[in-house]
């Protein structure tokens, strides 16, 4: 049995980041974060052309209908890139919520395109939606029910990318299946995370090829050598959790696996640590540069310490392991 990716969702993988490599998205990002989102709207219209924005969509509705290891494949690039909006919202979960609803014909073409974003509040876990200013549409969901909502008071995040707002229900609520749309909230923030652990060591790696001290490019020590080499060992020991998980939410409901939450939970968690991982080593590595909001690492510094807690902290997601193995 083959666990790698096959030619296909690589060379998915590859058209993500050569769009992105070409979009400037620091910049975007930084827009985002004062307001400004047509920078990070044509990112998100470029993601529409790839298909990204259309992978959890029914084939019926202009959708690909994607298995979750090729949204897996998708989110971790754009964690990579540290792509601003509310990704895992509009990309996997609004998806799950608006199925049978009444404005489904209307919206599924829309959020396939790139041209509607989507953002999603369903407490307790997730109890305020991420960038509700800039969002076409605001889903309240909770208890097997989800209606659409307005964005009340604003509230700062730790990530200045990622503000968090109260949302108000308006609509008239209708089923859907709010604990499997948790689940890929979770399976997103966990493949966005690996992506952005990828990133910060890459960057770290680069940094140490260039950075003297006393003499000798900080590469060359073994304690560098060691501390990066654990970051690699992290991230490739929950990637492999990540696509196992997007397994388990293979298929339709009643075919997923009865250990999905189990899965789910673990992924998130052994993301959550690697990427913490990779943002302490890449600090360590970097020295005070790195600290500084003009260097690009600081963003996914940032967005690192968001998406831990998205979709569920890490209290939550240990609490869910340890209830899935007893």
């Amino acid at each position: 049995m083959n666990f790698e990716l096959d030619e296909q969702q690589r060379d998915f993988a590859a058209s993500i980041d050569a769009a992105l490599s070409a979009a400037d998205v620091p910049a975007a990002v930084r827009a985002w974060a004062e307001g400004d989102a047509s920078p990070g709207r044509k990112i998100w219209f470029q993601l529409g052309e790839l298909g990204v924005t259309a992978l959890m969509v029914p084939e019926r509705f202009d959708g690909i209908e994607a298995h979750p290891v090729d949204l897996v494949v998708a989110l971790e690039r754009l964690g990579r890139w540290c792509v601003p909006g509310p990704v895992t919202e509009s990309i996997a979960v609004a998806p799950v919520l608006l199925a049978g609803s009444a404005q489904e014909a209307d919206r599924y073409p829309a959020l396939a395109a790139g041209e509607l974003i989507a953002t999603v509040a369903a407490p307790p876990h997730t109890p305020r939606a991420v960038d509700a200013d800039t969002a076409g549409l605001i889903l309240l969901a909770a208890d097997g029910q989800v209606q659409d909502a307005t964005a009340g008071a604003a509230h700062e995040s730790v990530d200045p990318s990622r503000k968090l707002f109260d949302v108000n229900g308006t609509g008239v609520t209708h089923s859907a299946d709010t604990g499997r749309a948790f689940e890929f909230g979770a399976l997103g923030t966990a493949a966005q995370l690996i992506g952005a652990a990828q990133a910060m060591l890459d960057m770290s790696v680069d940094y140490a090829k260039q950075r003297s001290q006393f003499g000798n490019v900080i590469g060359s020590y073994q304690a560098i050598k060691h501390k990066l080499a654990d970051v690699h060992i992290a991230v490739e020991l929950a990637r492999p959790l990540v696509y196992g998980a997007a397994l388990s939410l293979a298929g339709r409901k009643e075919e997923a696996s009865p250990d999905t939450a189990r899965d789910v939970s673990a992924a998130k968690v052994a993301a959550g640590e690697a990427a913490l991982l990779a943002a302490r080593s890449s600090l360590q590595t970097h020295g005070a540069i790195g600290f500084t909001a003009e260097h690009d690492l600081s963003l996914w510094l940032l967005r690192v310490q968001a998406l831990r807690t998205a979709w569920g902290d890490p209290t939550t997601h240990r609490r869910r392991v340890l209830e899935g193995i007893s």
